[in-house]
């Protein structure tokens, strides 16, 4: 029989459906993921990037790095400030390709791929230099860990360990051990900051005090501006030191000095390592702005020193004030975009410091109670969590009841009832039972940590919308220079032919300086500093808001086009049901009995995880229980096999050849079903129920009627997506009958049933073909080649972990109506990423007219260079404000109206 069985097997090869638009997405995504796997010389590093301003410095970064021989791909997100690289390990090394963006003028780190991982970071006291190396090579040889680092000036260590090996108590004692003897030792727990929130805060403060200190020396030039028109107090600054050098003249020139050279030495770095990359920034902007100022009042200066007739007016307040509005701008800036990602700072504060540790005996009863640290928590430590405190770590209840609030987690307001057996997730809040948990997942491996890494690797993905700005940035600065050169050039070439009457000329100015303010102006005003944070914070935004929302998006293309999704293809068992299907009726057909249907049912299907062979353990289980048999010894399977979309199939207690399925699979292996056969398949396909049948060494030996009511909002996602001009598409290994009855109970036209994982896929790829957007929701095993093949893969997040590596959004609450959510937030971003380009776009078509003195002929109106300054400083700060609007998004009231 073992020969037949071979002969029925199928073989269940990966199946890994790629038109290229998946490889590009996962590219996009910062995955580097080729075709499914990665090749032997390929790698990847992270890097943090200091010292970008705008979309031309990534871009900067980008080209210098691409020129470098052995990279194949870098990805550079501005507003997280960090980089990944793709690179041929053969031809080049990390070293070279920090050195490529060295060269470019940035400063730049490795991010080590330990310092994501699983850490614990202990402070010793009073240890000498000898101690501190005999401790890190006592846990360097500890099994588990993989890199221990040492700050000896403030006595520091950090361990990097295999959570499946070992674990921070395990780390503690060793550290303990090897201090044996010591005079002195005391070691303690200590956790860092996060990194990102220490460069942010230094970010924030560098500007701050740049700004602070260009205002120490501004203020008094705009004093000494002020003054002369309050006589007496301004007459002593009128007071020639030299021919006809003033002492005002003279002050400003000091006071400005330092601002010019010391607080804008940024702006000249900048350009430099721009223009050296060939290519032009908002720093070569404010450099030939406040150089044309600086320089040509100290060109009046030496003048007026030189000669006793000369009269001039300087511009020294103009160069001082322009650098202090940037600065202004760019303080308020960076503090804005920090609060673009306080929603996943809140979601990486949300475990508990401390955690209850219980030791039990076998009877699990306690022998004892102690108050930890969190991050001293292993895998399998038992902790107690009472009513009222945060879980910890991802773990399974082994003891007690209770309510638990995940909204912080999925969004899901209502508390989720929590028994023995059950999962729960870190950073949720246990409501009113006391619960024993038994952890799992720790440290970086919680569900809490990978939704944070999650998002923060979805942000440093670029949307397709990005490359608009990036085209733009290329000639922006250019084109402004040639515009502020001709401005320049044009009003003096009117002036000095007397085109305009001389009463346009402002009191103490000349033609050429009246043009040359002008030219300026033109410089500062525009900034391709708000092209490029249009589409970077809007999606950093988004995507930290979805996560909140339960909704995770793996990256910016996904959410960029969601909302251009013209079909959905929806997969039934646990998709459009509840995923928690119940046996309503056993039949037999043979002379087999009931315990042994049962023994045999529930020894094939206990090696399956599809939801519809749990249903028949579950209710095996309880026959076998009913007719005095162990339920939970199930029996010994042989040849296990999978026969995708229609069953299993195996060998029990080596005298059952048995095969467990719908229709096709008894069909496909020639297994004569009979009349009453058939009646039952059809009653339970009349009430959109599916039929299991079970054959055992040839015949078919009974069947169990299986219901999985749909999801409760099912319905209503369905007639939403339908009022939005988008189809619904159900596509099931299920029969036709069943299927289609649940079909018409959603509301659902267009029925594929019957069909194997393949043909999910090539469903998908047919689709297509006609042009429009297609996405898959799905969350077993067998919807990952279709959810990899649609232009739009979402996972609901109870699903397999296969389902949900291949998705581009994950439905953390598997709540179906968070297919609407995703979609709509997908439009809102968008909305907001072309409000942000319009805005920035019609910006600069507007106020660059207006700072090169279009309007000063009919209105007098200009825009002096400082007061442009503050105006380029600004539309930056307006940009990244109009971002933050999204973290106001709701589902949409018409969607919440049905449900």
């Amino acid at each position: 029989m073992d020969s037949d069985l071979d002969e029925l097997r199928a073989p269940l090869n990966p199946v890994h459906p790629d038109d290229g638009s998946r490889t590009l997405r996962i590219i996009e995504a910062g995955n580097f993921d080729v075709n499914g796997y990665l090749e032997q010389d390929i790698a990847t590093c992270r890097l943090r990037i200091k010292g970008m301003t705008c979309t031309s410095c990534a871009e900067s970064i980008e080209n210098a790095l691409m020129m470098v021989d052995g990279v194949k791909r870098a990805v550079v997100g501005i507003t997280i400030g960090e980089a990944k690289v793709l690179f041929d390990s053969s031809l080049i090394n990390e070293d070279r390709v920090l050195e490529a963006v060295d060269d470019a003028g940035f400063d730049v780190e490795l991010i080590n791929s330990a310092d994501e991982g699983n850490k614990v970071h202990v402070k010793l006291d009073e240890v000498n230099f000898e101690d501190m190396i005999t401790i890190r090579t006592s846990l360097e040889n500890a099994v588990g860990v993989n890199l221990v680092e040492m700050d000896f000036s403030q006595q520091k260590v950090t361990i990097s360990y295999e959570p499946d090996q070992t674990g921070p108590r395990f780390l503690i004692q060793c550290i303990e051990e090897a201090a044996q003897g010591l005079r002195t030792y005391n070691a303690s727990l200590y956790l860092p900051p996060r990194r990102r929130d220490i460069e942010q805060l230094e970010e924030i403060r560098t500007h701050r005090n740049l700004f602070l200190l260009s205002c120490l020396f501004s203020v008094p030039v705009v004093l000494l501006m002020v003054l002369p028109m309050l006589p007496p107090y301004g007459e002593w600054l009128d007071y020639m030191v030299y021919n006809m050098l003033t002492v005002g003249m003279l002050l400003k020139w000091i006071l400005c000095t330092p601002v010019q050279f010391i607080v804008g030495w940024r702006f000249y770095v900048g350009s430099y390592y721009a223009l050296r990359q060939k290519s032009a920034n908002m720093d070569v902007l404010v450099a030939l702005g406040t150089n044309a100022a600086y320089f040509y009042s100290v060109y009046i200066v030496i003048k007026a020193f030189a000669s006793k007739y000369f009269q001039g007016e300087d511009f020294f307040e103009t160069s001082a004030m322009l650098i202090s509005f940037i600065l202004l701008g760019k303080y308020l800036e960076v503090i804005a975009k920090g609060k673009t990602s306080d929603a996943l700072a809140k979601l990486a504060r949300l475990a508990p410091d401390t955690s209850c540790l219980l030791t039990l005996d076998d009877n699990n009863n306690i022998l004892a109670e102690v108050e930890i640290d969190t991050q001293m928590l292993q895998r399998n430590d038992v902790i107690k969590i009472v009513p009222g405190a945060k879980v910890p770590v991802d773990g399974i209840v082994i003891h007690g009841q209770s309510h638990v609030n995940e909204s912080t987690i999925t969004g899901e307001s209502r508390p989720t009832i929590k028994k023995p057996g059950d999962k729960v997730v870190s950073g949720t809040v246990n409501e009113n039972g006391c619960l024993f948990v038994k952890a799992t997942h720790v440290g970086a491996d919680t569900t809490l940590s990978q939704i944070v890494q999650l998002v923060e690797s979805a942000q440093l993905s670029r949307a397709s919308a990005q490359k608009l700005a990036d085209q733009i940035s290329k000639f922006f600065v250019p084109a402004v220079v040639v515009v502020a050169f001709l401005t320049w050039l044009g009003w003096l070439i009117c002036g000095e032919a007397g085109i305009y009457p001389k009463h346009w000329i402002p009191k103490g100015m000349d033609e050429f300086e009246l043009a040359l303010q002008f030219g300026i102006s033109v410089l500062v005003i525009a900034c391709p500093c708000a092209l490029g944070l249009a589409t970077p914070t809007a999606v950093m935004v988004a995507s930290g808001k979805g996560a909140s929302l339960g909704v995770l998006i793996k990256g910016a293309s996904a959410l960029e086009n969601a909302y251009k999704v013209k079909t959905v293809v929806f997969d039934k068992t646990g998709t459009l049901t509840l995923g928690r299907p119940k046996v309503v009726s056993v039949v037999l057909f043979s002379n087999f009995s009931m315990a042994e249907l049962c023994h045999v049912a529930m020894a094939i299907e206990s090696n399956s995880k599809h939801p519809l062979a749990n249903a028949v353990v579950q209710h095996a289980k309880k026959v076998q229980q009913k007719y005095g048999f162990s339920a939970e010894r199930p029996g010994h399977v042989e040849n296990f096999a999978v026969f995708p979309g229609t069953g299993v199939g195996g060998k029990v207690d080596s005298k059952f050849l048995a095969l467990v399925g719908n229709r096709r699979l008894m069909r496909a292996n020639n297994i004569r079903m009979g009349t009453e056969v058939d009646r039952y398949i059809a009653d339970n396909e009349h009430k959109a129920q599916t039929c299991i049948l079970v054959a055992i060494n040839g015949r078919v030996a009974g069947g169990f009627g299986v219901n999985d009511p749909p999801k409760p909002g099912a319905k209503a996602v369905i007639s939403y997506l339908r009022s939005k001009g988008i189809s619904s598409i159900m596509v099931t290994g299920d029969n036709r009958f069943t299927a289609a009855a649940l079909a018409r109970d959603l509301g659902i036209d267009d029925v594929l049933s019957e069909v194997d994982p393949i043909g999910k896929a090539n469903k998908i790829k047919a689709l297509k073909m006609t042009g429009d957007i297609v996405a898959m929701v799905g969350d077993g095993v067998n919807d990952s080649p279709a959810l990899a093949a649609s232009d739009i893969g979402i996972a609901i997040g109870a699903g397999t972990d296969i389902a949900i590596e291949a998705a581009d959004i994950v439905l953390m609450r598997s709540n179906i109506e968070d297919v609407v959510t995703a979609i709509d937030l997908s439009r809102q971003t968008t909305y907001r990423i072309w409000f942000n380009y319009i805005w920035a776009l019609g910006y600069n078509i507007i106020v660059v007219p207006i700072a090169a003195g279009i309007l000063y002929p009919f209105t007098g109106t200009r825009l002096p260079p400082w007061l442009a300054g503050a105006c380029m400083a600004a539309s930056s700060v307006s940009v990244v404000c109009s971002s933050l609007l999204l973290k106001c998004f709701k589902r949409p009231l018409n969607f919440q109206s049905i449900i």
